[in-house]
């Protein structure tokens, strides 16, 4: 007995019934054990679960090279400058500490925290809407997700079936005892319990059976069935069929070998004249009708015989009773959901274990296939090269149908060599290598294993594709809120550097406009709450709208460096040491003046420097609305929309106050109070900084409307998701 639970086969609790391998055999207290470890049915799956390690996501290596590039720009500036520095007369000691204060400039100190926010984030937002991720940088791959290869069965439908039809060979679908003799019969051959109060406990398809035959006047009593079950051959996934061998209380004395399954199953194990051809024809069209068929058929033997102890004993020359059609309604949400997957470029197949004419009909309901649906009827036997053909076709959605585990795990490998961000969904034990090897491996909450959810990268609470759509809009909002830090960050970068080349190319005759504590106070003080509520922004309107990112695509792109260091961080360069020079001009410096300490011009110098520091902060104010958004105007996403960039902001400028106008910390810093004038100079900078970049980007958006109108295309040709 314990030998047959470790194969995998749930134990009955009849005291009399026992296992044979998967086999179930009345008063025969055998059990045989043909593998063990790496060799079972288990060891196998979970080799091949084991056969690849975890990769770094998109993110995590374009993270990792943006670390370089900014170590390296940090350190070579600061080199630079520590040589030229030397070269130009300073003491050593003051352009190392300059040296020292650029590369502190350079480095992003919130970078870590504000992804590892925004994933959070985006994790929380997730578990609220049904979906559980298990990894941080998981919730990112997601927006770059170009395929969903999804089951039918509870993903796509509700998984709440009902017997709709019913056919036999001589009646057709004309209804009448025979009808009944077929539903009643159909669910013998089932293992749905039930609980205290009638609730039915099982396979779904089964438990539609079961209510069938009560809804045709034919009630099976669950007990009964058990009670009458002379042996038991469980549902095979390959053979794609399951047999009882069943006393009948309806016809005392009678015995029954009961065979249910996939019609091109069971019809393959008819006695020659059992009209194979006609079932064939009627299965077919039940199946484009939506329906999941199943075929019965049947063989009587004499109450002396002996029973079969072997399935390929009982499983043979059948007798066909009928066939009975299950309907799954598809759930209201996925068409909508569909939808959205195809204006934002990403494409849909179905991998089930399911009739290819009954997974079309399905996926053709809830809009899978547009503009044309590529059928595989028999997967399993799908050749590399034409996988590949199929894959790469730009036009087609596919139905993988009579798919094996194996067959996901092929199609997830075949994606992934093209190049494609795949996400897979799966509920079984046998899910669990392509689960793993999907770089979004999607489980069932609730009709999945256990097995299943330890492999996937999320799970789906509700079971429901919606949420994946939904999932794949949060990763991309994540990816925006990086890409819109970086850009804030790499931005004021510039100010805080132009000063220190002023000073160096005038070879000291322009004076050092900011000193090393004040560019900490920037990077340590007024730039980090700002930072990290930009990873907090909400999706901009039509995010979903966009084809995929392309995988190979950084996370830092030419035309974020010409916008952060180029139009951002020049203009707040260029208002920074207009206010730098206009202090000293009311002063009356002149170049090459001396500002040191007791000169007439040293208190003019600090309130310069004061001014080149509250000029760069105000500049961050500005550089922060403008990196709010990238593809929309910042009206679409509302200005007031990010309380947290609101508090940061204040925080940021209260923080700027208390350093320039606080004695204590005018000493500590070196800073002064600022005119009026200056102040109202200043106050101009976040709206002279935002409006250009607005402007940038007003003038982009309309060459990209004048180029989307002389060559208009359909959403689904722009896709790139494969």
């Amino acid at each position: 007995m314990a030998a047959a639970g470790l194969l995998g086969a749930p134990l009955l609790e009849e005291p009399n019934l026992v296992f044979s391998g998967t086999t179930c055999v009345e008063g025969q207290a055998r059990a045989v054990v043909f593998a063990t470890g790496p060799h079972t049915e288990l060891g196998r799956i979970a080799a091949l679960s084991q056969r690849t390690r975890r990769e770094a996501s998109p993110l995590e290596r374009q993270v990792r090279k943006v670390a370089w590039l900014i170590a390296g720009v940090a350190t070579g500036m600061g080199v630079v400058f520590l040589v030229v520095g030397v070269a130009v007369g300073l003491p050593v000691t003051d352009s190392l500490m300059f040296a020292i204060g650029l590369l502190v400039a350079n480095v992003p100190e919130g970078l870590l925290p504000t992804i590892t926010l925004a994933l959070a984030v985006g994790v929380r937002v997730l578990a609220r809407r049904g979906a559980l991720v298990k990894r941080l940088s998981a919730v990112e791959t997601l927006g770059s997700t170009g395929v969903i290869c999804t089951d039918k069965t509870g993903t796509l439908t509700r998984n709440r079936m009902r017997l709709r039809a019913l056919w036999t060979p001589e009646h057709g679908v004309e209804p009448g005892p025979w009808a009944q003799e077929l539903v009643r019969t159909a669910a013998l051959c089932t293992t749905v319990t039930q609980d205290a109060d009638g609730e039915p406990h099982g396979d779904p398809t089964e438990a539609a059976l079961v209510a069938g035959a009560d809804e045709y006047g034919a009630p099976v009593d669950p007990d009964h069935r058990d009670a009458g079950r002379l042996a038991l051959f469980r549902f095979d996934p390959r053979l794609r069929l399951m047999s009882v061998v069943q006393r009948d209380e309806w016809a005392p004395g009678r015995v029954r070998i009961v065979v249910k399954g996939a019609p091109e199953a069971v019809l393959a194990r008819l006695r020659p004249e059992g009209g194979a051809d006609r079932a064939r024809a009627a299965a077919q069209e039940l199946a484009e009708g939506g329906m999941r068929v199943l075929a019965v058929a049947v063989r009587d033997l004499p109450t002396l015989t002996e029973r079969p102890s072997r399935r390929q004993d009982a499983e043979s020359n059948l007798t066909l009773l009928g066939l009975v059609g299950l309907y799954d309604p598809p759930r209201s949400e996925v068409e909508a959901a569909v939808r959205r997957c195809h204006e934002a470029g990403v494409r849909v197949h179905v991998v089930t274990g399911d009739n290819g004419a009954t997974a079309a009909a399905v996926a053709r309901e809830v809009g899978i296939g547009l503009p044309r649906l590529q059928v595989v009827a028999t997967s399993e036997t799908l050749a590399d090269d034409e996988l590949d053909r199929l894959l790469t076709d730009d036009d087609a959605e596919i139905v993988f149908a009579r798919s094996s585990p194996e067959t996901k795990l092929k199609v997830a490998d075949a994606l992934r060599a093209h190049g494609r961000i795949v996400a897979m969904t799966g509920d079984g034990v046998n899910d669990a290598p392509a689960l793993h090897r999907a770089h979004i491996g999607v489980a069932m909450g609730r009709s999945g294993t256990d097995v299943a959810r330890e492999a996937a990268a999320m799970v789906l609470t509700d079971d429901d594709f919606a949420t994946i759509v939904t999932a794949i809009e949060s990763g991309r909002r994540v990816y925006d809120n990086v890409r819109k830090f970086i850009v804030y960050i790499f931005a004021h970068a510039t100010p805080e550097i132009v000063p220190f080349l002023v000073f160096a190319l005038s070879a000291g005759a322009v004076p050092l406009p900011l000193t090393v504590l004040q560019i900490l106070a920037i990077d340590l003080g007024t730039e980090t709450l700002p930072a990290l509520a930009l990873g907090r922004e909400r999706s901009e309107p039509g995010i979903m709208e966009r084809p995929p990112r392309p995988p190979h695509q950084g996370v830092i792109s030419r035309d974020m460096l010409v916008r952060s260091w180029g139009y951002l961080g020049l203009t707040s360069a260029a208002l920074v040491m207009v206010g730098y020079f206009y202090v000293l001009w009311r002063a009356g410096w002149q170049p090459g003046d001396p500002t040191g300490s007791g000169s007439t011009l040293h208190h003019a110098y600090v309130t310069a420097t004061t001014a080149t520091f509250a000029g760069i902060v105000t500049c961050q104010v500005g550089t922060a609305f403008a990196a709010r958004t990238d593809h929309a105007a910042l009206r679409d996403i509302g200005v007031l929309s990010n309380p947290l960039l609101l508090a940061g902001i204040a925080f940021e400028l209260a923080f700027t106050a208390a350093l320039v106008y606080a004695p204590p910390l005018q000493h500590l810093f070196g800073t002064a109070a600022l005119p009026l004038d200056v102040v109202l100079l200043v106050a101009t900078f976040p709206v002279l900084v935002w409006g250009t970049d607005e402007l940038r980007r007003v003038w982009r958006r309309r060459r990209q409307r004048t180029s989307s109108a002389v060559g208009s295309v359909p959403p689904w040709s722009r896709r790139k998701g494969g």
